[in-house]
């Protein structure tokens, strides 16, 4: 059976050796269909169902045009990523993760300083927040079947923490091929259900009188805006290009595109339905899940087991989105604590990766169920990191590496998306900050939320 390894890094004066974090994690195997499998779960995750109430925020034509730019600028900048990586691959030096395409494009330090933390921070975030989701759907399954249940938040985030552990041991991102296909077929089902539910409270005598006229007046009007363009830009972030990109066997010319048509046919398709569904269903009274629209006074307003189906679905595939960005901490721990010359499975990297892959999951979910209203925190990571990672960073990459004319469109449309995009993430940020302080009296540690 023929074995292909992943490429190697190339200096400036030549080859080196891969560090174990890109040799163990980041193997080169994949198929553009593996690459498409990852993208979905990386963006189509829970965090989508927040669309409706972003639309309270905005507004039918704002919610509209945010959402339809979001995808477009996404998929563009995702695509010149790939274009990138692209271009280095074929001078040989192919790049396997964001921070290595900071070094050599941008220079020294900039992978250290910036982009490093940078993705790290957000990806980490991403899993503390996708366990909170988790342990949230799992209390909502719970007070379907006992409604006076005494078991706490905390107790449920414990139990996704548990099951992230076990399934984080996976040794590389290639590993999760067949699990993020899963991922891909769940999120398809359960933005379905969560679209015919709406459509069918809507319809019916329980639907509640649906106001679309956009909340909050004066400032928080204005910072409400900036709110729902911080979410809408985090649900479609995937700081990970790069990394889903090293899984692709070599040669990776057009695969990218491949992957990229595929997850936003699956994007498009349950973005814009639960959007508008949820929108129209429940006007400006769209909770920030629209899930727990469907509950009234803790009484279902759609059958049980219908409801059952949607979150059970919404609880695994949110643990595929926990398991996907763990990969950059997991690159990092391979490289700090693994030793390349040895085997993948010998005792040497094994019990190293048991034990920091082990505490890293169980930091998370202790952050998750210390800090149940980390959505508020998620905002902020999205506008400084979601929204400088996947819109800004592109273009400044596709700039200096092709250096296209400054009269031509693509230079300036570069740039103009660089820069609206560091306005709105300064923006997005002090909104966030606000609404953290404003939501802060309501803040406790381990609350039953």
């Amino acid at each position: 059976m023929a074995v292909v390894l992943p490429i190697p890094e190339y200096a400036e004066n030549g080859p080196k050796e891969l560090d174990a974090g890109s040799l163990f994690v980041l193997k080169s195997r994949g198929s553009w269909l593996h690459c498409g499998y990852h993208l979905t779960t990386a963006i189509v995750a829970p965090a989508l169902l927040s669309l409706p109430f972003a639309f309270t925020l905005l507004g039918w034509i704002g919610g509209m045009i945010c959402l339809t730019v979001a995808a477009l600028v996404t998929f563009y900048s995702y695509n010149l990523l790939s274009l990138v990586l692209e271009h280095h691959a074929m001078l040989g030096k192919r790049q396997l993760r964001f921070r290595d395409m900071a070094r050599d494009i941008l220079g020294p330090g900039w992978d250290r300083y910036f982009v490093g933390p940078l993705q790290l921070g957000l990806c980490y975030g991403a899993v503390v927040a996708s366990t909170l989701l988790g342990g949230q759907s799992l209390k909502f399954i719970y007070l379907l079947s006992r409604p006076n249940g005494s078991m706490q938040l905390y107790q449920f985030i414990i139990i996704c923490g548990g099951l992230t552990l076990v399934m984080a041991q996976l040794p590389s991102f290639h590993s999760l091929r067949h699990i993020n296909l899963v991922s891909l077929i769940l999120c398809l089902i359960y933005c379905a259900c969560t679209t015919a539910g709406s459509i069918h409270i809507g319809h019916s005598n329980k639907a509640p009188e649906r106001d679309y006229s956009i909340t909050g007046v004066g400032i928080n009007r204005i910072f409400g805006i900036f709110n729902a363009i911080s979410i809408i830009a985090t649900t479609y972030g995937n700081g990970i290009i790069p990394e889903i990109q090293a899984t692709i066997a070599p040669p990776t010319t057009g695969k990218m595109l491949k992957g990229l048509l595929l997850c936003y046919s699956v994007v498009i398709s349950t973005f814009f339905s639960v959007a508008i569904s949820g929108y129209w269903a429940f006007g400006n009274q769209a909770q920030p899940s629209v899930l727990q629209n469907f509950m009234l006074d803790r009484m279902p307003l759609l059958p049980k087991w219908f409801l059952l189906i949607t979150c059970i679905f919404t609880f695994v595939q949110v643990s595929a989105v926990s398991l996907t960005y763990l990969q950059p901490t997991n690159v990092v721990l391979e490289k700090r604590f693994s030793d390349p010359k040895k085997g993948e499975f010998s005792i040497r990297n094994v019990v190293p990766r048991l034990i920091s892959r082990s505490l890293s999951v169980i930091i998370a979910t202790t952050l998750a169920a210390m800090l149940p209203f980390f959505g508020d925190i998620m905002a902020l990571f999205g506008a400084f990191g979601c929204i400088p990672l996947d819109f800004i960073l592109p273009m400044v990459f596709y700039n200096v590496t092709f250096k296209p004319s400054r009269k031509s469109i693509i230079f300036w449309g570069n740039t103009i998306i660089a820069l609206v995009s560091t306005v709105l993430s300064l923006i997005g940020a002090v909104a966030s900050v606000r609404q953290m302080v404003l939501d802060a009296k309501t803040y406790r540690l381990f609350a039953n939320m």
